[in-house]
């Protein structure tokens, strides 16, 4: 199932439900001069979302393909994404750029330090590195700065059929999605190290006001709060564990 949700203005949530994995895939859509789509999703579902990109924009419009790490719902129809949008490029860290993409993408990648902004017409976005975190050391985010939106990946993540965006207090569920995780064969699925708590920190500087997550509901309010709160939660789950 597949739905369709204006998060922020000329920011859309395509959101894929998978049963099987009680599990939101949701990908970000930005409809500008230059338009830019931010989590490829796996090559399986390339054909529902494009579909569903379709119903937004022309597929071949597309100028910029951003992710934050190399996993295969972040990049995994890269390619896919390159062979029917002749002038898009990949958008990641550096580091990704330089130790994945120069192998993986049918054409270069552009690597973004933190120094760079990325413009896609009367939106720009701030890149920040965030390495292990959610998980990677390509790891790396995106702030929007006129609606003050961040494309923050993994973080936050929450399972269910969720709402797409969401003004109530999502951690509990985020507690609960690690905590189970924690239990699995997927234990070591986000590490805590000691970096993380710098980062999450350096994020919630920004004052975002809505976190575009990839797994379950975006969040629109006191986005810098809840960052600082996920730190507690992340130490709390995951047993501090040090990452040197």
């Amino acid at each position: 199932m597949t739905t369709i949700n204006e998060i922020a203005p000329d920011l859309y949530r395509i959101c894929v439900w998978v049963p099987e994995f009680n599990m939101q895939f949701n990908h970000f859509l930005i409809k500008d001069e230059e338009p830019m789509l931010y989590h490829t999703g796996m090559r399986s579902m390339f054909p529902v979302l494009r579909e569903a990109v379709s119903k937004v924009l022309d597929p071949k419009e597309l100028r910029w393909i951003g992710f934050s790490h190399f996993e295969v719902d972040e990049c995994g129809a890269l390619n896919e994404w390159l062979q029917i949008a002749p002038n898009a490029q990949a958008v990641c860290s550096e580091v990704g750029a330089l130790v994945n993409m120069g192998d993986f993408a049918l054409r270069p990648a552009r690597g973004l330090t933190k120094a760079d902004l990325l413009k896609t017409g009367k939106y720009q976005y701030r890149f920040i590195p965030t390495p292990h975190l959610p998980h990677g050391w390509d790891a790396g985010v995106l702030f929007e700065e006129t609606n003050k939106v961040l494309l923050c990946s993994d973080l936050f993540h929450h399972d269910g059929n969720v709402q797409a965006l969401t003004t109530s207090d999502i951690l509990d569920q985020v507690r609960t999605t690690l905590a189970t995780y924690q239990k699995s064969p997927l234990h070591s699925y986000m590490p805590y190290h000691n970096n993380t708590k710098r980062l999450l920190q350096e994020l919630a500087t920004l004052q975002p006001t809505t976190l575009a997550t990839m797994h379950g509901s975006s969040f629109h309010g006191n986005c810098s709060q809840a960052l600082l709160d996920l730190d507690l939660v992340m130490k709390e789950v995951l047993g501090g564990e040090e990452l040197l």
